[in-house]
């Protein structure tokens, strides 16, 4: 498996970034092909008790990082790239990362 973080720091307007985000971003994002499956963070984001400047953590699952590739080469995953820049005013760090069993 591998995975896409998008880590969203805190947005000028909060109210204004949860309403687009769950009408038009995510549903966006869920188009990606080959996407298994779609989680979000709820509540305050910290690292071992300190404060982040994170707002959302979004993770995105897919088979392979050849899947994840594929996707975002894809129209729909330029589109949810693009999308990025219309809501995330505070930033966003995008991660990715294969998964191994422990």
């Amino acid at each position: 498996m591998a995975k896409i973080y998008a880590l969203y720091r805190t947005p000028t307007d909060p109210k204004s970034f949860d309403r687009y985000y769950s009408e038009r971003h995510m549903p966006l994002a869920k188009t990606m092909p080959g996407l298994r499956s779609y989680e979000i963070t709820r509540g305050t984001i910290t690292a071992l008790g300190d404060p982040t400047p994170y707002y959302l953590i979004a993770t995105l699952t897919f088979d392979s990082r050849a899947a994840i590739d594929a996707a975002l080469a894809s129209p729909q995953g330029q589109a949810t790239a693009g999308d990025l820049a219309n809501f995330a005013t505070g930033g966003v760090d995008l991660l990715i990362a294969e998964t191994a069993p422990a």
